[in-house]
């Protein structure tokens, strides 16, 4: 069963991928520590960006500027950049509305292979005004020209 879920993702990612392949392939000879580090510096970027208020530049930053970019959370699925970004700001953005702090914590990266990883972990939000939340997620990053990239994001919510 181990061994299914590294198989899962890499078609996961190769069917939503070939539109950019050329780009996949610029991370194929990546050595795996380069990748681990590289993601986790993205990770603590989009923390300091949300953190600072800026979920564009969260979005920015991590996530693969695509209408394939697809998001599974809470039952619901979004696909797409800019219907990730604009579910973001619905949530977190305008009057009434609390960002949160966030943090990732227990991050575990596996670059699995031809420039594609496994990330996954806790995230936190913690809130001045109301009941902190938090959940795990697991994501699919590629590494395309402008770095690496979430192509798929699953998020799950602490009962």
């Amino acid at each position: 069963m181990r061994r299914a879920i590294p198989a899962v993702v890499l078609g996961i990612l190769a069917s939503g991928c070939r539109s950019n392949s050329a780009a996949a392939d610029a991370g194929s000879a990546r050595d795996p520590s380069d990748a681990r580090r590289e993601i986790v510096d993205l990770m603590r970027a989009q923390e300091v960006a949300w953190n600072q208020g800026d979920i564009a530049a969260f979005m920015e930053l991590g996530y693969w500027r695509s209408p394939d970019l697809t998001f599974y959370s809470g039952g619901e699925v979004s696909r797409g950049f800019e219907e990730m970004l604009a579910r973001y700001r619905k949530n977190y953005e305008g009057p009434g509305k609390e960002r949160g702090t966030l943090a990732f914590t227990q991050l575990d990266v596996v670059p699995l292979a031809g420039g594609v990883a496994l990330a996954r972990g806790r995230w936190d939000l913690d809130y001045v005004a109301k009941k902190d939340v938090g959940g795990l997620f697991t994501l699919a990053l590629r590494h395309t020209e402008a770095g690496w990239r979430i192509v798929h994001d699953h998020t799950s919510v602490d009962g």
